[in-house]
């Protein structure tokens, strides 16, 4: 196309909605993916018949900015029951919301993770933030999810054994150093709404965006080399000239484009996949390791979940570890293959392993003083512009919401 209104640097969640928002203003742009496809860290590969998410992640129906955004009912979801299963030192126990599953009631308050005080506090904080507007919880005062959970006076067997590997499995670092903002944000995020995965996989979310926006306006395998007066340079040498950018990159890349130390540290996860004749859980839960030993952070089955996830007689295991690790692919699935061995017998040993995904940025870090403001400003200057969940709350919803906030500053910055 000619030089176009607006260049976006970043095909992830936040560049495609930035660029939706362009769109719908009647203003031209072109989104440049260094990569062979949209969608940043919200992926999938089809492989033997099974779908791959690029670690395991899940769609939670409450975003304000999904439902805005997205057409559900297109992406055809399949919602986890409102329970986990954790495993302790006795074995696996289950934790129900009797809320959403009021027949549960009974084995909810039976369960031996934690105690009966311990669920009483768990329902007085899912009623309390339920009232609460998304908005007063990124104002509240913060501390880390550590101190908060204590300071509600929940016992350190329930925050060892369930929100550690909650908190591990959601913001990818069990020292529950992560703000309580963003604890807070994802309790009610959980509470209101489904977790939910789409029929063809993760990566249908940003397909879904793109397929909105016209063919011409997004370049796929066009890494930009940097910035330049009036526009980009691609690492071919071509230069692209427009009146404003829109660096939608994840964080170190958004850094390096604009020549700024990195500030904030980035969490890493390992994700392990493997295939099995039989489901090692029936139900469509994740489980949690409360016992904090061995390299498992969380399990699910992404198959009893959504079917499509693998063929016909087959199902998918999802295995997540935390950080990216001094263990090389080999030494780590020899040492997950012996914590599953542990945990679901011989016929862990059957089970096919098919990939491992390691995603060494997957996460912006959350601390205190990285929520300290919340929602960070995407102009930099008339002309240039960032975002991405690094400007916002950590999710999905963050990137999404950063991505249309982006585009309505250039927007007032370049009225029609």
């Amino acid at each position: 196309m000619a030089n176009p209104d607006v260049l976006i640097v970043g095909g992830g969640l936040a560049g495609l909605c930035c660029a939706l928002r362009l769109q719908e203003s009647g203003r031209s742009f072109l989104l440049l993916e260094g990569s062979d496809r949209v969608g940043g860290r919200v992926r999938s590969d089809l492989f033997e018949g099974f779908r791959l998410d690029h670690g395991f992640q899940v769609l939670l129906t409450a975003y304000p900015e999904v439902r805005r955004v997205l057409d559900l009912g297109s992406l055809r979801l399949s919602s986890f029951r409102p329970a986990t299963i954790v495993r302790t030192e006795r074995g696996f126990a289950r934790l129900t919301d009797p809320f959403r599953s009021p027949l549960s009631l009974l084995g909810a308050l039976r369960s031996p993770v934690g105690t009966l005080a311990d669920k009483l506090r768990l329902a007085r904080l899912r009623r309390r933030l339920l009232s609460m507007p998304l908005d007063e919880i990124w104002r509240s005062p913060q501390t880390t999810a550590a101190d908060a959970l204590k300071g509600l006076r929940f016992s350190p067997a329930i925050i060892d054994h369930l929100f550690r590997p909650l908190l591990g499995m959601a913001f990818l670092e069990p020292a529950l150093e992560t703000s309580s903002r963003a604890l807070e944000f994802l309790v009610k995020m959980l509470t209101s709404g489904t977790a939910a995965l789409p029929f063809e996989g993760m990566g249908s979310i940003p397909d879904q965006i793109a397929a909105r926006l016209p063919d011409s306006s997004i370049r796929t395998q066009a890494p930009v080399a940097g910035l330049v007066d009036g526009g980009v340079e691609l690492d071919s040498g071509e230069r692209i000239d427009s009146p404003a950018v829109v660096i939608a990159a994840e964080g170190p890349e958004a850094s390096r484009l604009l020549g700024e130390d990195p500030t904030r540290q980035w969490n890493a996860v390992r994700c392990l996949y493997f295939s099995a004749d039989k489901p090692p859980i029936e139900d469509p839960l994740v489980v949690l390791n409360g016992t904090g030993r061995g390299p498992i952070n969380s399990l699910c089955v992404p198959s009893q979940i959504a079917p499509s996830y693998s063929p016909a007689g087959k199902s998918l295991i999802s295995v997540s570890v935390l950080g990216a690790g001094q263990s090389g692919d080999r030494n780590l699935l020899a040492q997950v293959r012996e914590q599953l061995g542990q945990w679901f017998g011989d016929a862990a040993a059957e089970w096919a392993h098919l990939r491992t995904y390691t995603i060494t940025n997957a996460l912006p870090s959350q601390s205190v003083a990285d929520l300290e403001p919340v929602i960070r400003s995407t102009r930099l200057r008339g002309g240039l512009y960032v975002c991405g969940d690094h400007r916002d709350s950590v999710s999905i919803q963050g990137a999404m919401d950063s991505g249309r906030r982006a585009a309505e500053s250039l927007l007032r910055d370049f009225p029609a």
